[in-house]
Protein backbone atom coordinates (compact mmCIF):
# COMPACT_ATOMS: atom_id res chain seq x y z
CA UNK A 1 0.00 0.00 0.00
CA UNK A 2 0.90 3.03 -1.13
CA UNK A 3 2.62 5.58 1.48
CA UNK A 4 0.05 8.68 2.13
CA UNK A 5 1.25 12.03 1.04
CA UNK A 6 0.80 14.52 4.01
CA UNK A 7 0.17 18.80 3.34
CA UNK A 8 3.89 19.95 4.63
CA UNK A 9 5.59 17.24 2.20
CA UNK A 10 3.19 18.68 -0.24
CA UNK A 11 4.43 22.28 0.60
CA UNK A 12 7.48 21.26 0.94
CA UNK A 13 7.77 20.22 -3.03
CA UNK A 14 5.64 23.07 -4.18
CA UNK A 15 8.20 25.66 -2.29
CA UNK A 16 11.46 24.05 -4.40
CA UNK A 17 9.45 24.20 -7.24
CA UNK A 18 8.35 28.07 -6.68
CA UNK A 19 11.82 28.95 -5.52
CA UNK A 20 13.23 27.62 -9.08
CA UNK A 21 10.37 28.70 -11.53
CA UNK A 22 8.66 31.47 -9.47
CA UNK A 23 4.61 31.80 -9.09
CA UNK A 24 4.32 32.48 -12.65
CA UNK A 25 6.08 29.87 -14.58
CA UNK A 26 5.42 26.89 -12.33
CA UNK A 27 2.68 24.62 -12.93
CA UNK A 28 0.88 21.97 -10.73
CA UNK A 29 2.29 19.34 -13.24
CA UNK A 30 6.00 20.14 -12.38
CA UNK A 31 4.69 19.78 -8.35
CA UNK A 32 3.13 16.79 -8.81
CA UNK A 33 6.49 15.02 -10.39
CA UNK A 34 8.57 16.60 -7.36
CA UNK A 35 5.97 14.24 -5.45
CA UNK A 36 5.66 11.47 -7.87
CA UNK A 37 1.58 11.78 -8.17
CA UNK A 38 -1.07 12.48 -10.38
CA UNK A 39 -1.54 16.24 -10.49
CA UNK A 40 -5.07 15.74 -9.81
CA UNK A 41 -4.35 14.37 -6.18
CA UNK A 42 -3.19 17.87 -5.58
CA UNK A 43 -6.82 19.51 -6.05
CA UNK A 44 -7.51 17.73 -2.85
CA UNK A 45 -5.37 19.87 -0.56
CA UNK A 46 -5.52 23.12 -2.57
CA UNK A 47 -8.15 25.06 -4.86
CA UNK A 48 -5.35 26.27 -7.44
CA UNK A 49 -1.78 27.05 -7.81
CA UNK A 50 -1.81 30.58 -6.04
CA UNK A 51 -4.19 28.93 -3.06
CA UNK A 52 -0.83 26.21 -2.79
CA UNK A 53 1.71 29.03 -3.55
CA UNK A 54 0.37 30.77 -0.29
CA UNK A 55 0.27 27.61 1.63
CA UNK A 56 3.37 26.42 1.12
CA UNK A 57 5.23 30.34 2.25
CA UNK A 58 2.62 30.10 5.13
CA UNK A 59 4.30 27.01 5.98
CA UNK A 60 7.80 27.80 5.31
CA UNK A 61 7.47 31.40 7.32
CA UNK A 62 5.95 29.23 10.26
CA UNK A 63 8.91 26.18 10.03
CA UNK A 64 11.00 29.78 10.38
CA UNK A 65 8.91 30.83 13.13
CA UNK A 66 9.00 27.91 15.51
CA UNK A 67 12.91 27.52 15.10
CA UNK A 68 13.17 30.75 16.49
CA UNK A 69 10.38 30.12 19.16
CA UNK A 70 12.46 26.51 20.26
CA UNK A 71 15.49 28.17 20.52
CA UNK A 72 14.39 31.23 22.55
CA UNK A 73 13.00 28.50 25.17
CA UNK A 74 16.33 26.59 25.66
CA UNK A 75 17.11 29.41 28.26
CA UNK A 76 15.68 31.28 31.16
CA UNK A 77 18.04 34.18 30.74
CA UNK A 78 16.02 37.50 29.19
CA UNK A 79 18.64 39.11 27.79
CA UNK A 80 19.87 35.42 26.39
CA UNK A 81 16.17 35.07 24.74
CA UNK A 82 16.17 38.63 23.02
CA UNK A 83 19.60 38.06 21.15
CA UNK A 84 18.47 34.29 20.31
CA UNK A 85 15.00 35.76 19.06
CA UNK A 86 16.95 38.28 16.86
CA UNK A 87 20.06 36.30 15.73
CA UNK A 88 18.04 33.21 14.95
CA UNK A 89 15.29 35.05 12.78
CA UNK A 90 17.79 36.78 11.18
CA UNK A 91 20.28 33.86 10.34
CA UNK A 92 17.87 31.24 9.06
CA UNK A 93 17.38 32.67 5.99
CA UNK A 94 20.62 32.45 5.59
CA UNK A 95 20.40 28.79 5.56
CA UNK A 96 16.68 28.45 3.80
CA UNK A 97 17.34 28.60 0.03
CA UNK A 98 13.78 28.18 -1.13
CA UNK A 99 12.27 30.50 1.22
CA UNK A 100 15.04 33.48 0.82
CA UNK A 101 14.59 32.73 -3.17
CA UNK A 102 10.94 33.61 -2.87
CA UNK A 103 11.27 36.64 -1.01
CA UNK A 104 13.64 37.84 -3.45
CA UNK A 105 11.32 36.61 -6.14
CA UNK A 106 8.28 38.37 -3.71
CA UNK A 107 8.86 41.02 -1.47
CA UNK A 108 5.44 41.38 -0.89
CA UNK A 109 5.28 38.38 1.68
CA UNK A 110 6.53 41.14 3.52
CA UNK A 111 5.23 44.22 3.12
CA UNK A 112 5.51 47.30 5.08
CA UNK A 113 2.22 48.84 5.19
CA UNK A 114 0.18 46.46 7.94
CA UNK A 115 -2.90 46.81 5.87
CA UNK A 116 -1.21 44.43 3.11
CA UNK A 117 -0.20 41.71 5.58
CA UNK A 118 -0.68 37.97 3.80
CA UNK A 119 -0.16 36.27 6.55
CA UNK A 120 -1.74 38.34 10.10
CA UNK A 121 -1.77 35.18 12.51
CA UNK A 122 1.90 34.50 11.98
CA UNK A 123 3.12 38.21 12.37
CA UNK A 124 0.48 38.84 15.26
CA UNK A 125 2.35 35.19 16.78
CA UNK A 126 5.94 36.98 15.98
CA UNK A 127 4.74 39.93 17.96
CA UNK A 128 3.58 38.33 20.63
CA UNK A 129 6.68 36.45 21.38
CA UNK A 130 8.56 39.96 21.18
CA UNK A 131 6.02 41.88 23.59
CA UNK A 132 6.59 38.14 26.00
CA UNK A 133 10.21 38.76 26.17
CA UNK A 134 10.09 42.55 26.69
CA UNK A 135 7.54 42.25 29.44
CA UNK A 136 9.29 39.28 31.30
CA UNK A 137 12.45 41.62 31.04
CA UNK A 138 10.85 44.70 32.44
CA UNK A 139 8.93 42.64 35.22
CA UNK A 140 12.20 41.56 36.28
CA UNK A 141 13.38 45.05 36.17
CA UNK A 142 16.39 43.96 33.89
CA UNK A 143 14.39 46.24 30.86
CA UNK A 144 13.41 49.92 31.70
CA UNK A 145 9.77 50.39 31.54
CA UNK A 146 8.67 50.32 29.20
CA UNK A 147 5.14 50.47 26.90
CA UNK A 148 5.62 46.77 25.66
CA UNK A 149 2.63 46.77 23.15
CA UNK A 150 4.35 49.91 21.15
CA UNK A 151 8.01 48.81 21.52
CA UNK A 152 7.09 45.18 20.31
CA UNK A 153 5.11 46.74 17.19
CA UNK A 154 8.30 48.86 16.76
CA UNK A 155 10.54 45.82 16.69
CA UNK A 156 8.92 44.13 14.62
CA UNK A 157 8.71 46.62 11.81
CA UNK A 158 12.58 47.27 12.06
CA UNK A 159 13.26 43.49 11.77
CA UNK A 160 11.11 42.91 8.41
CA UNK A 161 12.84 46.05 7.00
CA UNK A 162 16.01 44.49 7.81
CA UNK A 163 14.97 41.00 6.07
CA UNK A 164 14.12 43.01 3.53
CA UNK A 165 17.10 45.10 2.97
CA UNK A 166 19.26 42.11 3.98
CA UNK A 167 17.54 39.11 1.78
CA UNK A 168 15.84 41.03 -0.77
CA UNK A 169 17.99 44.04 -1.54
CA UNK A 170 21.45 43.41 -0.49
CA UNK A 171 23.92 40.68 0.77
CA UNK A 172 23.63 39.38 4.22
CA UNK A 173 26.87 38.84 4.60
CA UNK A 174 27.31 42.92 4.52
CA UNK A 175 24.40 43.33 6.77
CA UNK A 176 25.24 41.13 9.37
CA UNK A 177 27.42 43.04 11.27
CA UNK A 178 24.69 46.00 11.56
CA UNK A 179 21.89 43.63 12.52
CA UNK A 180 24.60 42.79 15.57
CA UNK A 181 25.46 46.22 16.50
CA UNK A 182 21.61 47.27 16.52
CA UNK A 183 20.26 44.43 18.78
CA UNK A 184 23.52 46.20 21.14
CA UNK A 185 22.18 49.45 20.79
CA UNK A 186 18.43 48.25 20.81
CA UNK A 187 19.68 46.70 24.91
CA UNK A 188 22.07 49.23 25.24
CA UNK A 189 20.55 52.57 24.26
CA UNK A 190 21.98 55.13 22.06
CA UNK A 191 23.14 57.94 24.90
CA UNK A 192 26.22 56.95 26.71
CA UNK A 193 25.03 58.76 29.97
CA UNK A 194 20.71 58.20 29.72
CA UNK A 195 18.71 61.58 30.64
CA UNK A 196 16.33 61.34 33.28
CA UNK A 197 13.29 62.79 32.54
CA UNK A 198 12.63 65.66 34.92
CA UNK A 199 9.54 64.65 37.74
CA UNK A 200 6.41 67.80 36.77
Amino acid sequence: MAKKTTPEQIFEAALKVFARYGLRRARMEDIAAELDMATGTLYRYVKDKLDLYEKAVAHAIRRWQHKVFDAVEQTEDVIEQFLIMGRKGYGYLAADKDLRKLLINDPTIFPLSPRKQRFPDIDTASIALIKAILQKGVEQKIFRPINVEHVAELLYSVYVMLIIKTYVKSDPDLTQQMFDEGLELILTGLLANPIRKEET
